[in-house]
């Protein structure tokens, strides 16, 4: 089916931050499969661990146990100070049990329609319900009717959410840390800690989607730890399996506590493949340090940008924790991305004019300093 517009290249072999298309020619990956191969590609460990559980057990269902997925799940929530974990393929499909989760507390309060409070400009997958909870009407439309039960509101706007004090039919607030595909989005500082003082308040739930940012992606195992809270639920996918499709929802408290035997389910969710591989990713960035690595190198990229792209009057703003860094243009920029394809880089254009750049944890200096160099010339126009 048509539903994607591909670049004309055939990748045929990865190697760290490196990719090599059907005529040898050599790309840096400055996107990683959209904030997914955090270790870049064909790492050997995640290799090794693969064959090695493909040659014992792949599948059984989650009719019995699964030692690597309680293993898996103990590993998440050690590092994020969560109570329990529920295992699936992708970060819509943890989405989705972030609001069963939401819309099961509310039943247990008697609610008859529960309602989750989103933000405009949001991105959290592309089901029915999790696009309904999107806020970008591009990708809703040709869908509707959208699944109800959402209220949306600006995004970074405490006044707004506080508006809605007291009132007894929300159980929940749906916001992603920083809005990737809103455009690199960073709140103000302190915005997860007041809305994590508002939930407290009124006695919702606190959802916090980290799919593009979790797993070490913004300097942390979590963007919300940046700001030493603690939310209700949480999700996960991209970068935890570095390719291998798996997604999580990990949740605290009544949270924790909302879904029971029958009421959730996934066939192949944290399946031992995947688990096993999971595994590996978070021993090898705990290992390596790579979380103060991503938070060190993402600040050299910001001043360098910052330092030769602020002067500029075709650029807005430049933002970013880690390794998930945003140059906003004053105009769309798409044609940036076909530009630096040729010059054997990959990048990103999100929101219509912001350049996005999402490179592996594990780039080294030399191809940070490419990279920075490459993205310069294309802004500025010095490079065609």
């Amino acid at each position: 089916m048509p539903t994607y517009s591909r670049f004309p290249v055939t990748f045929v072999r990865g190697e760290g931050a490196w990719l090599w298309d059907r005529q040898g020619k050599r790309y840096l990956d400055a996107l990683s499969g959209i904030a997914v191969c955090n270790l870049g590609h064909a790492h050997p460990a995640l290799y090794e661990v693969l064959c090695q559980q493909a040659g014992q057990l792949w599948h059984t269902s989650n009719l019995y146990r699964i030692p690597p997925q309680e293993r898996l799940a103990g590993e998440l929530c050690r590092l994020s100070g969560m109570d329990n974990a529920f295992f699936c393929n992708s970060g819509a499909e943890a989405n989705e049990a972030a609001i069963k989760i939401a819309r099961a507390v509310g039943a247990g309060r008697g609610i008859a329609d529960p309602k989750i409070v989103v933000m405009e400009g949001s991105f959290h997958g592309r089901t029915l319900a999790t696009l309904s909870a999107t806020g970008n009407a591009k990708v809703q439309r040709g869908f509707e009717p959208l699944v109800g039960g959402f209220l949306q509101i600006p995004y970074d706007d405490i006044d707004a959410l506080a508006s809605l004090s007291g009132r007894s039919d929300i159980v929940a607030i749906l916001v992603e840390p920083i809005q990737g595909e809103g455009g690199v989005r960073t709140p103000a500082p302190g915005y997860l800690s007041r809305l994590r003082s508002l939930c407290d308040d009124n006695d919702w739930l606190l959802m916090l989607d980290e799919v593009q940012t979790g797993i070490g992606r913004t300097g942390r195992w979590f963007a919300f730890q940046h700001q030493s809270i603690t939310p209700d639920v949480t999700t996960l996918a991209k970068a935890l399996g570095n390719g291998f499709p798996i997604g999580a929802c990990l949740a605290r408290g009544k949270a924790a506590r909302a879904l029971t035997a029958g009421m959730h389910g996934s066939t192949f969710g944290g399946n031992f493949l995947g688990c096993r591989v999971a595994l590996e990713v978070l021993r090898i960035i705990e290992e390596q340090k790579l979380l103060s690595r991503a938070e060190w190198l993402g600040r050299r990229l910001l001043d360098t940008f910052r330092q030769r792209l602020e002067p500029l009057e075709q650029v807005k703003a430049i933002r970013g924790h880690g390794l998930m860094l945003g140059i906003e243009l004053q105009a769309p920029c798409g044609g940036l991305v076909p530009k630096a394809l040729a010059q054997g880089l990959l990048i990103n254009v999100t929101a219509n004019n912001v350049v996005r750049l999402l490179p592996p944890l594990i780039l080294d200096e030399n191809q940070a300093d490419q990279l920075a160099e490459t993205v310069v010339g294309l802004i500025s126009g010095t490079t065609s």
